[in-house]
């Protein structure tokens, strides 16, 4: 279920509907801020699946430039947002690792859009998400968040290096700011929007 529509009443009634849910993904490589966007974002306390890692999970999961996380994300992370009176935003924080890629089909079902947070340290590691994306027709965009230290790109050149078509937005975010984050939200909001409508018209045509 991407959305749901409710009967919206005229009157002095009508803010009192039943809101509009929109699903979203969080997708985006081990360590690129998925956890941190949903829960700086959520106004609920969120849902996450974080465990420890263990010296099992050290041994398999590549480390370098995130060195300092000891956490990882083995289901989802769930989260809720208010954009207006008649739209919430669901958000699914996808697990990073490819071994628990597992739940992506199940988490991915009745999705309007994802975004796909970079880590330009790491950049390679968005190109899973952005494939999955791109397979099964979803519309994303991609938010770069800006770490401390990392080195700083182009816009361009992100789009460039992760071989993105042209009409694939690309914003700078942090995802530890809940106004950075809702921003990136409202662009795959409106990104999404625009591609599921130009679908409809293409069928139509």
């Amino acid at each position: 279920m991407g959305y749901v529509h409710s009967d919206r009443p005229d009157g002095p009634g009508a803010s009192d509907e039943v809101p509009t849910a929109v699903k979203i993904l969080i997708a985006g490589g081990f360590g690129a801020g998925k956890t941190t966007m949903v829960g700086a974002v959520s106004e609920t306390r969120p849902l996450r699946t974080e465990e420890l890692l263990t010296e099992e999970g050290v041994s398999v999961d590549d480390l370098s430039g995130v060195e300092g996380k000891n956490t990882t994300t083995v289901a989802m992370d769930f989260g809720r947002i208010t954009i207006t009176e008649s739209l919430v935003l669901y958000l699914f924080g996808t697990p990073g690792q490819d071994r628990f890629w597992f739940v992506w089909d199940e988490l991915a079902l009745g999705a309007l859009g994802a975004v796909v947070l970079a880590d330009t340290r790491r950049l390679a590691d968005c190109f899973p998400s952005v494939d999955y994306f791109e397979k099964h027709g979803t519309p994303f965009i991609v938010a770069v968040n800006c770490f401390e230290g990392a080195r700083r790109y182009e816009l361009d050149e992100v789009k460039q290096a992760l071989s993105l078509d042209p009409g694939v937005p690309v914003l700078l975010c942090d995802a530890r700011n809940r106004e950075s984050g809702k921003e990136v939200l409202i662009s795959v909001l409106q990104h999404a929007m625009r591609s599921h409508r130009a679908a409809r018209q293409a069928t139509a045509g």
